[in-house]
């Protein structure tokens, strides 16, 4: 694909008619128009719509507006970087309009598309290294090759700006990764080689690839400089689209899960009959955890939802009784975050409660609930409840979400919005491991781990706990007060992915829906529905194993983000070197 744009040098030496083309689609409000079409790609990529194959022509639109050069180029791609993520976090986080209020949902939208911002700039310097200027169209290996650098130079800054957005400020905000939106697509398969750090590299890269190919193939077309000519440039695009196509599907190959998935599930709501929710293809074989899980549901969506004292702890004791009436031979109950909005350790009427359900179930249960130590502030956790020993074990939440669960700079904050008053005590961080040893009649213990809500987009603590030692996933996660939004779905994708990764059977169990099991290789066995009250159980297989993915560990994200560094480094280096060579 030829880049021909108002500031280059080749502008000036190619056909007239090309170059004005050129200069069309490189015009400000071109950019601007394909910028606000890259965010409208992106967004429907993720859930609730979910047309995964929008997140590749999202990137190549994205590509293909930030293709202008010259002196003032890195503000103006700036500018169009944050205009095309705004368009995407504008709808994506939605529910955090719903959840709070129009500000907050604004601030937290900028300072995300502030990352597109920083991607139009450094990618605007990276591409100044030789290696990576694509002269003519991709008619020769050396041409391809390039092509396919240049290509990859791309894919790998989107990413680490990505990977960086992830990790700050406040410890990151991970939600809207490309990876997210390959959960049914075979380049998501590719999470248990490389995490989400490589699928999301193979869909930036088969993006951009996909740009060129089309790019050279119109370019080849309308210029018409004679049949070999156009045949050669036709093929060139052709073999980059081959790339492309080899990105996205070639991950399909990858031998997971590391075992087979999950027996039949089944699930019922409190007035209806037991039904079959599905069936694996896999045969079960190995050792498995029977698990049980309740979602409650409240009786008002919203900020309301948890206005009536004891509502949500009652509607999850009556799940609890509907399962213990089905004689099922549970290992464990698992209920959501918040599950409970009463401290079981500190009201002596809910442990007893507990104590009755835990025995009617005959299985321990894990309660979401807060806790408020004497020194203030307040943990969310999730608490293995045994009849007659209460709480045999633990897990705080280590990552509370600023502004939602504990309020930075809060005087700051305040002068922006009100909102800030909502949170009337700060979420404190746990410090241990999100895992959860939970002991079966047979002596053994199996670990899971309990990853609360958010928590499942953060991949070092779902990683983490699966090194040491889990065996499957629990995803306890309260959604109540985002109404009917996306954001349960989005948070579903989440856990199927990181099923993928860690080669782990996952359940997400919600207070209000969208819950779900998932098997190791992603699949979604079965879901509930959001505001009805619902039971799942599953036979899940346990797995020991480690994925490639989790040995890796932080090294995809520190390699992509390394080299993210020396590229940028480089072109600036080099814009240095030639603005001095000119002035000579």
């Amino acid at each position: 694909m030829t880049i021909l744009t108002p500031d280059s040098d080749r502008a000036a030496t190619a056909p007239p008619s090309t170059a004005a083309r050129s200069g069309l689609w490189t015009s400000r409000p071109a950019t601007l128009l394909l910028a606000v079409a890259a965010g409208c790609a992106w967004w429907a990529a993720f859930p609730d719509v979910g047309a995964w194959p929008l997140a590749f022509v999202g990137v190549g639109l994205l590509y293909a507006a930030l293709r202008r050069d010259g002196r003032r180029a890195a503000g103006w791609n700036a500018l169009v970087g944050f205009v095309a993520m705004l368009t995407f976090w504008l709808p994506h986080i939605w529910w955090a309009n719903f959840a709070t209020d129009t500000v907050p949902w604004l601030a937290l939208s900028m300072l995300q598309a502030s990352f597109g911002a920083l991607l139009g700039a450094l990618w605007t310097w990276a591409r100044r290294l030789p290696g990576l200027r694509l002269r003519g169209e991709a008619t020769t290996v050396r041409s391809w090759g390039r092509a396919v650098a240049h290509a990859g130079a791309f894919a790998v800054v989107l990413v680490a700006v990505e990977q960086w957005r992830s990790e700050a400020p406040f410890g990151g905000f991970p939600w809207g990764r490309l990876a997210w939106t390959m959960v049914d697509a075979p380049t998501g398969r590719a999470a248990w080689l490389g995490g989400t750090t490589l699928v999301s590299l193979l869909v930036a890269l088969a993006g951009v690839l996909g740009a060129l190919a089309v790019g050279s193939a119109v370019t080849a077309w309308r210029t018409r400089t004679g049949p070999a000519s156009s045949r050669r440039a036709l093929a060139g695009a052709a073999g980059l689209l081959a790339v492309g196509v080899l990105c996205v599907v070639a991950p399909a190959a990858l031998p997971l899960p590391a075992g087979p998935g999950p027996a039949p599930v089944r699930t019922a709501d409190l007035d209806s009959t037991v039904v079959d929710a599905g069936t694996s293809t896999h045969e079960t074989d190995g050792p498995v955890l029977l698990a049980g899980a309740v979602q409650g549901n409240v009786a008002e969506p919203g900020l309301g939802s948890f206005a009536n004292r004891a509502e949500v702890l009652n509607n999850h004791l009556a799940g609890t009784s509907v399962l213990a009436g089905r004689g099922e031979d549970l290992d464990v109950v698992l209920w959501p975050e918040n599950g409970s909005d009463l401290d079981p350790q500190e009201a002596p009427e809910v442990a007893a409660a507990l104590d009755d359900a835990a025995t009617a179930v005959d299985a321990p249960i894990l309660v979401g609930a807060q806790e408020y130590p004497e020194t203030g502030g307040r943990y969310n956790v999730s608490l293995l409840w045994q009849a007659g020993q209460g709480v045999t074990d633990r897990y705080a939440k280590q990552h509370p979400a600023p502004f939602g669960e504990y309020i930075p700079l809060r005087s700051f904050v305040r002068i922006f919005s009100d909102q800030v008053d909502r949170v009337t005590n700060d979420m404190l961080a746990g410090t241990e491991p999100a895992v959860i040893d939970l002991p079966r009649d047979d002596g053994s213990t199996v670990p899971m781990a309990t990853i609360i809500c958010f928590e499942v987009a953060y991949d070092e603590i779902v990683r983490d706990a699966v090194v040491r030692g889990a065996q499957l996933l629990v995803v306890p996660t309260n959604n109540a007060s985002f109404g009917y939004t996306a954001e349960s779905t989005q948070q579903l994708a989440m856990t199927r992915m990181q099923a993928m990764t860690t080669g782990r059977a996952a359940v997400q169990i919600s207070t209000v829906g969208v819950s779900g099991v998932v098997a190791p290789d992603g699949t979604l066995m079965a879901r509930t529905g959001l505001f009805t009250a619902d039971q799942l159980v599953a036979a899940l297989p346990l797995r020991t194993t480690l994925t490639p993915a989790v040995q890796a560990g932080f090294w995809p994200g520190w390699t992509v983000g390394g080299l993210a560094v020396l590229l940028v480094g480089g072109g600036l280096v080099t814009a240095v070197r030639e603005r001095r060579a000119r002035g000579q």
